[in-house]
């Protein structure tokens, strides 16, 4: 898979100054465009789209300084429709103007090129299982939150402290089916996975029961999840299960991940500073 995705990271590099089709970046990469967009921005820390657009900018900041070409050419080149849409997009990146680049020969932000690599410690054996679970359906309470990547979601962190304990006690009554208790469930994501963008959480249970009132539903199709589980302090070990799936299981394994809630069942000890956690993420075998 690592490969694959390098292959394609070259061939991002040829086309910059062409629109660049995902979708052919996934036949490249030998996967769909949904698992390529996800593995992406898990292993690169950064949505596709994003890095494409600072490896244009880069390049294009070079060819600024240099000044052999005029500033609308270059716009042109790289897929900017006038000079202005060009320098807005410059000054974010680079945090001055290309004319006043050129002029006063600035200091310019650079996107290195990526290449993706496995590195294997084999510290610790990943615990995992792949289920093919019938149609289900979340019940609980829902709120639209923005995407956090790195550090505490406090959308998510008020959203669940303005639930009252009782209820929550009510709603976990419910549960009759795995994963057990009441869950974090994620759905709706954006495509690029950007941070900032918004997706739709719940704080709720997987049931056959009737929804109580004020509660939101989610159905769910049949299809294949894969389960992880570890254990751990808290947060790092959840944190750690997240990283640690994309970039060794995925890469190791013949799956990919397809649309689908991701669900997220963690217990912690009493005093906070353990956790154990299980992750469902629904998934696909590869073809081919």
């Amino acid at each position: 898979m690592l490969e694959r995705l390098n292959q394609a990271m070259e061939h991002i590099e040829r086309h910059l100054d062409e629109a660049v089709d995902v979708a052919g970046l996934a036949r490249i990469a030998a996967t769909s465009e949904y698992h390529l967009r996800r593995m992406f921005s898990a292993l690169a820390g950064m949505p596709l789209s994003e890095y494409i657009r600072r490896r244009r900018l880069t390049v294009a900041g070079a060819e600024v300084l240099a000044g052999r070409e005029s500033l609308l050419s270059i716009a042109v080149r790289y897929g900017y429709g006038s000079g202005e849409a060009f320098a807005r997009a410059f000054r974010v990146m680079h945090g001055v103007g290309p004319g006043e680049a050129r002029r006063t020969g600035a200091a310019l932000v650079s996107q290195p090129r990526l290449t993706f690599r496995l590195t294997v410690e084999g510290s610790s054996s990943m615990r995992y299982r792949v289920v093919d679970k019938p149609a289900f359906t979340v019940v609980g309470f829902k709120a639209r939150v923005p995407l956090v990547h790195v550090g505490p979601n406090q959308a998510i962190i008020d959203f669940v402290r303005g639930i009252e304990p009782r209820t929550l006690e009510r709603l976990e009554k419910l549960s009759d089916q795995e994963p057990q208790g009441v869950v974090a469930v994620c759905d709706d994501l954006d495509p690029s996975r950007a941070e900032g963008t918004e997706l739709d959480y719940y704080q709720g249970v997987i049931t056959s029961a009737a929804p109580p009132e004020g509660t939101t539903v989610l159905p769910v199709p049949a299809g294949t999840w894969a389960v992880f589980t570890t254990s751990g302090p808290a947060p790092d070990a959840i944190q750690y299960l997240w990283r640690d799936v994309f970039t060794e299981w995925f890469p190791s394994n013949p799956y990919r991940s397809r649309p689908g809630p991701e669900i997220l069942r963690t217990r912690l000890s009493p005093d906070r500073t353990e956790a154990e956690a299980e992750l469902w993420l629904p998934v696909e075998r590869e073809q081919g």
